[in-house]
């Protein structure tokens, strides 16, 4: 079983600034995400991390993920997964959450999903297939990937369904860390950004 999972959201886009649903649309990191990428690489480079000697790293596909491990210092020991890519968000890709509501009130895509896009049986099956390989390894594992699919690889990590992402706010250029504690699933930080600071 791996002693940790470490998640990395990628860093700022135009569309995650304006709070767009960015699901398979390949947009790139805008100059603060780039930023916050080699910040968040100093930080994982430094102790108590080290530069994470011997770990599996593993990114979605989607550039904006590939350029934050790019910048972050891991991109040469870095394999693409499409398993870590974004929940398909179907017709509200490129939507708020505003206008999405302006159409349909109350809808939280945990509870209600996305008309035409992933279901949530099938981002919990992706979610599944992270965590089944993470605890098969033997090493630390390091992901690069986004919001949606990180939180629900959070809320698997724990055993509970996918809709327990809604309870997990997760920043760009985060960096969250999930492992044991009493031979048990447990989070060790969530959405730790304090690098940003610098």
């Amino acid at each position: 079983m791996a002693p940790r999972i470490l998640l990395v959201r990628h860093g700022q886009t135009e569309w995650s600034l304006s709070g767009k649903h960015t699901g398979r649309t390949d947009v790139p990191l805008l100059e603060e995400g780039r930023r916050g990428a080699k910040l968040l690489g100093e930080l994982l480079h430094r102790a108590p991390y080290d530069g994470l000697p011997g770990v599996e790293v593993r990114t979605s596909p989607l550039v904006r993920a590939r350029e934050t491990c790019e910048l972050a210092g891991f991109g040469d020991r870095a394999t693409s997964w499409d398993a870590l890519m974004e929940w398909d968000y179907g017709a509200y890709e490129g939507l708020t959450p505003a206008q999405i509501q302006d159409e349909r009130p109350g809808w939280l895509i945990w509870r209600d999903g996305v008309p035409n896009g992933e279901t949530r049986a099938e981002v919990t099956a992706r979610a599944d297939e992270v965590v089944a390989w993470a605890r098969a390894e033997d090493r630390d594992v390091l992901v690069f990937a986004h919001g949606h699919i990180l939180r629900s690889i959070g809320a698997r990590w724990l055993g509970l369904p996918i809709d327990f992402g809604a309870r997990l706010r997760l920043n760009p250029t985060s960096l969250s860390v999930l492992g044991w504690a009493y031979g048990e699933p447990a989070v060790h930080h969530w959405n730790e950004v304090g690098h940003l600071a610098a």
